[in-house]
């Protein structure tokens, strides 16, 4: 008797637990603590990470010199176009007329597909994410399809679907006149087409792991779901769309094989800088190497952008 009135008592002092005037229950009482913000990636390291990282971990027998291979065929391709790069005639090749043009263009087709792919992508990364709609895993792979997908077939493919007889195409070229094959927001739709699934895959495991009760307290002060996303989810999933709007951009920046195909090769028009550089290979391999340096200077600084997603702090 006297063991079951200590375990009553200790279930009533459980119940209402004094905390200087507020009543706070037990399940108040033992519910998780908030999780940490991670810190940033320019933040130094503590004492027990650089502990437990300066102990390291011996590398399997072979790793080594295998590792060596692979970031000797990765870096030497890059390294001899810095090498060979004409230096002296390099500012002459950059501000030549039509490299200003393919860049101009390259800049206008690339980032009008990330805005079609921001438009259009987070609303169908957060379906993906959060409506358990029937066929929701045929849809995903559907719309990842077009990442492993040769460029050339997605742009014979855009033809089939677009062109003056397309599927598409045809009603409208008949109903509203416009023609995409060929023209400058072809070009844009061929980057799109290629470029949107990163956005969307990168955006839709960010709303995944993101923490939703912070959302479900909004709702709970009478917030309505569109002032949610604006309020709450975009400002928790902003370094996730950040990523994924930068891998979009320079995937469409530097598409190639269904731009020429869907869209051709017209200088002031369709010709963008990857098009441009396959052009001047033909004919001037030193312009060629300048806008691949162009093109390079771009991707570092993409990567630069997406330091803190990819890589650990030091």
């Amino acid at each position: 008797m006297r063991k079951d009135g200590d375990s009553g008592a200790r279930a009533d002092a459980g119940k209402h637990l004094p905390t200087g005037g507020l009543a706070v229950t037990a399940g108040d009482a033992i519910a998780p603590p908030p999780r940490p913000r991670p810190a940033p990636w320019w933040a130094p390291a503590s004492d027990t990470e650089r502990r437990v990282r300066g102990r390291g971990e011996r590398a399997p027998l072979g790793f080594v010199p295998l590792a060596a291979v692979a970031v000797v065929f990765l870096i030497l391709p890059l390294v001899a176009l810095l090498v060979r790069a004409p230096w002296g005639s390099l500012p002459g090749d950059l501000t030549a007329p039509g490299v200003l043009t393919a860049l101009r263009l390259s800049l206008v087709c690339s980032l009008g597909a990330l805005c079609l792919s921001l438009v259009f992508g987070v609303p169908l990364a957060w379906l993906l994410a959060r409506v358990p709609f029937p066929g929701r895993n045929v849809v995903r792979a559907l719309v990842l399809l077009p990442m492993v997908l040769p460029p050339v077939v997605g742009g014979v493919a855009l033809l089939l679907a677009f062109g003056r007889n397309g599927i598409a195409g045809q009603w409208l070229d008949s109903l509203f006149g416009v023609t995409l094959p060929f023209s400058t927001l072809g070009a844009m739709l061929a980057e799109t087409f290629v470029a949107m699934p990163f956005l969307v895959i990168t955006v839709e495991a960010g709303i995944r792991a993101m923490d939703r009760r912070y959302e479900d307290a909004a709702a709970t002060l009478g917030a309505g779901r569109w002032l949610i996303f604006r309020r709450v989810t975009l400002p928790l999933i902003a370094p996730a769309l950040a990523a994924g709007s930068a891998l979009s951009w320079a995937r469409a920046l530097g598409e190639f094989g269904a731009t020429i195909t869907f869209a051709g090769n017209m200088p002031g028009r369709t010709q963008t800088m990857p098009l441009a550089v396959y052009l001047a290979l033909q004919n001037n391999a030193g312009a060629a190497i300048t806008l691949s340096l162009v093109m390079l200077a771009i991707s570092l600084a993409v990567l630069v952008g997406l330091r803190g997603q990819w890589f650990p702090r030091r």
